[in-house]
């Protein structure tokens, strides 16, 4: 059966190498302070064997036509993108934020389309051998953690620029066998508890940048790999038990200390091949421009989340019914509905790639993504606002519960009095978990800003794909400046004109 079960997951996390290094020393993936990160993952195949989340958390493969989890799939059509979105915002909701295998289905669904269209323009077998390695990755319902980001040394300068030539992982050796790689990604999540890390570039490359256009698949405990290990954890609890008090994070510095990757993991090789380098910004845009889609079912989900905390602070602390409370409200539903609007209809505008592939519009994506980044510190103040300082002031559980200090600290725990006070003690610390934790810093707040490229980026790619000659016929007629206007619409835009910059650049 290709839908696994988290027993199966932990089995495979157990059988792996030790190659994670946190504190100073040399880690299992045991580790207890990665079991919330687990947690999260257990989340996402827990629901696949429950019936009523199985249209959504599973799908029919294209390659073999079995039943496998959504999380493996490559999207075919509008419904599947939609799918994606919906799943992607009721998981998110059960686990109070990231889900933390959209990496994964975003990072396959891109190399879905660029390693197709390098057989089909190059003549590559590139797309071969990513099929082969897909129907592994869905027969074995594998967890993967795409790495995108380099450390990127002095930003003003290219990769070939730069004085040390590893700020940008690149391959170092290109033979029959396969290639060698060099170099680091950062700021990668679920590294730590993943089977697979799936590399691609992080930028458009220029043809002097071919060392560069790289990308592959490798096991996460392959040999001269190194993960070096941030958690992030919530306080243990002893007596009130919830869900959101066992999730976690595990992020990770990936460094390839000069790494094989065998020949039939590699999907793209500008050393060997300088002609794909042609492709490495399209890759590289395609899996953020899947991640922004991603982050419109996951963003709203947060939003969401944030909305239903702040709504019931509000019942707890008898405020509920005042204006300002239902003004900041509204502004967290609002924002949820209007990213979660976006990423639906350009999931209706989307283009079906040459591969097959489902792409949505490049357009509203990031229109979706931006005001989800320019919300969430917004979103953030909202919460601390309706909730007062004792969410940071909280004294630790175990006062409630002892013998010379519970009764006390109870009686003046008390809000509302129609709110039981175990109750009120519950909602205090769960917004402790969510807006004052490791978890929020990393997950909520830095994330929401930065997590699939930061509001600005979002701007860069919509105005680059716009057409603003187009958009000036508009005014230019209602000015007299031109006597016709045609009749303007939008055409759905994709990361495919990466591939026109390159070959422009490269005639210059």
């Amino acid at each position: 059966m290709a839908i696994k079960t988290f027993d199966d997951f932990i089995q495979r996390m157990n059988r792996m190498k030790d190659n994670l290094y946190m504190g100073g020393e040399k880690i299992s993936r045991t580790d207890e302070r990665l079991k919330g990160g687990q947690r999260i993952i257990k989340e996402t195949y827990d629901v696949a064997h429950r019936p009523e989340f199985e249209a959504l958390c599973t799908a029919t493969s294209h390659l073999t036509g079995e039943r496998i989890s959504r999380f493996c799939h490559v999207h075919q059509s509008t419904d599947d993108l939609l799918a994606k979105q919906q799943m992607t915002r009721a998981l998110c909701h059960r686990v109070g934020g990231c889900i933390q295998r959209c990496m994964g289905i975003d990072a396959i669904n891109a190399l879905s389309v660029i390693t197709y269209e390098m057989d089909q323009g190059l003549g590559t077998d590139c797309d071969q051998k990513f099929r082969t390695y897909l129907k592994y990755f869905q027969d074995n319902d594998l967890v993967a953690s795409c790495a995108q980001t380099d450390p990127k040394g002095d930003r003003l300068k290219r990769p070939h620029e730069q004085a040390d030539p590893d700020q940008y992982l690149r391959i170092i050796e290109s033979r029959p066998d396969g290639i060698v790689v060099r170099g680091a990604k950062i700021n990668i999540t679920n590294t730590p508890y993943a089977d697979e890390i799936v590399v691609v570039p992080t930028r458009f490359m220029t043809a002097r940048d071919g060392d560069y256009a790289v990308a592959f698949a490798i096991p996460a405990d392959w040999d001269d790999v190194k993960l070096l290990v941030r958690p992030a954890y919530h306080h243990k609890r002893k007596h009130l038990k919830a869900p959101i008090s066992e999730i976690g994070d595990g992020e990770a510095f990936i460094i390839f200390d000069d790494t094989f990757i065998p020949r039939d993991r590699v999907f793209m090789d500008g050393k060997g091949d300088p002609r794909q380098t042609a492709y490495a910004g399209f890759l590289a845009l395609l899996f953020a421009h899947y991640h922004r889609h991603s982050y419109t079912g996951c963003k709203p989900a947060v939003s969401e989340v944030l909305a239903s905390a702040a709504a019931l602070m509000a019942e707890y602390n008898g405020i509920e019914k005042e204006a300002h409370v239902k003004e900041k409200i509204s502004h967290l539903i609002g924002t949820a509905e209007l990213v979660f609007a976006a990423g639906q209809v350009s999931a209706y505008r989307a283009e079906v790639s040459p591969s097959g592939t489902a792409i949505p519009d490049e357009i509203l994506t990031n229109a979706g993504r931006r005001l989800a980044g320019e919300e969430i510190y917004n979103e953030y103040k909202t919460l601390a606002d309706l909730s007062g300082g004792l969410v940071a002031t909280l004294p630790f559980e175990d006062e409630f519960f002892s013998d010379e200090t519970g009764q006390l600290a109870n009686k003046y725990l008390q809000r509302n009095p129609n709110i039981s006070t175990e109750n009120v003690h519950r909602c205090f610390r769960g917004m402790e978990n969510l807006i004052l934790s490791d978890i929020a810093g990393v997950l909520g707040m830095l994330a929401g800003i930065h997590g699939g490229g930061s509001p600005q980026m979002e701007t860069i790619t919509m105005m680059a794909r716009y057409d603003m000659g187009k958009l000036k016929n508009i005014a230019k007629y209602l000015f007299g400046i031109e006597p016709q206007l045609p009749m303007y619409t939008r055409e759905t835009v994709t990361p495919r004109a990466m591939l026109d910059r390159f070959r422009k650049q490269s005639k210059e």
